[in-house]
């Protein structure tokens, strides 16, 4: 077993390109507890279609994504997944509860590993009017449209002016 402070690079194969792991890929004890989770694939409606980007390589794309909170469309320049492959797996996996499941099997293996004392919890958040929403709309309407009170009023009934 190595230390956290050891950096250990592998290759990682894409496209048929060598690239050295950054450390932050998913580890093959990872994935093989997160692949049995994943939805089975669909087949394609026409039965012909590029070949569909390996699972963990989109995985590896999403997590890229919400660990530096980049957008999805800069996938495309690290070379990790194309965005439109990794969102759209992002969202199917989504929707199928793999990422709640994974979740909650990572805190059910903490809680048998160091305990998860349920009896402290804390929630906190808050449910306030915004200050500056509403008071536009609560106030008394004109009866002409704003178009109509800007355009061509007599001198006299002008702000402002002298009588």
């Amino acid at each position: 077993m190595t230390s956290h402070t050891e950096t250990i690079v592998e290759e990682v194969f894409c496209m048929g390109l060598s690239i050295k792991d950054d450390g932050w890929r998913l580890s093959d004890a990872l994935w093989a507890r997160m692949e049995p989770l994943l939805p089975p694939r669909k087949p394609h409606p026409l039965g012909c279609h590029n070949p569909r980007v390996p699972d963990r390589q989109a995985m590896n794309a999403i997590l890229f994504v919400l660990r530096t909170g980049c957008q999805w469309n800069a996938l495309n320049a690290t070379g990790i997944c194309s965005s439109s492959s990794a969102h759209r797996r992002f969202m199917e996996w989504t929707e199928a509860g793999v990422f709640r499941a994974f979740w909650q099997a990572g805190l059910l293996v903490y809680d048998g590993l160091k305990g998860v004392d349920w009896s402290w919890l804390s929630l906190d958040g808050a449910l306030t009017k915004a200050p500056l929403a509403g008071a536009e709309k609560s106030r008394p309407q004109p009866h002409r449209s704003r178009q109509a009170r800007r355009q061509a009023e007599p001198i006299n009934r002008r702000v402002g002016a002298a009588d």
